[in-house]
């Protein structure tokens, strides 16, 4: 099954450009996991198990390296890759 999932980070620092930059980094890691970000959140798309496998790690290690952040994430399960025409 697949999922849809979209991300935003907040880190709760004064310097927040490199630990985002950093955590885009970890997601475009991913290969099986298509990845599109803009200016407000990053959007994944893949099976259910891999992205939420790799939302765990991502945000496991932001919080380890950071200790300040925060994340909102949204969550589409089963959904397909357009949803009426929209991608």
């Amino acid at each position: 099954m697949n999922i849809v999932a979209e991300i935003s980070m907040y880190p709760l620092t004064s310097d927040y450009i490199p630990p985002i930059d950093h955590f885009l980094e970890q997601l475009n890691a991913e290969p099986s996991v298509e990845v599109k970000t803009n200016r407000m959140s990053t959007q994944l798309f893949g099976d259910h198990d891999t992205v939420m496998d790799l939302l765990k790690r991502t945000t496991r290690d932001s919080r380890e390296r950071l200790g300040g952040v925060a994340f909102v994430c949204k969550l589409l399960p089963g959904a397909e890759r357009t949803i009426n025409g929209y991608e």
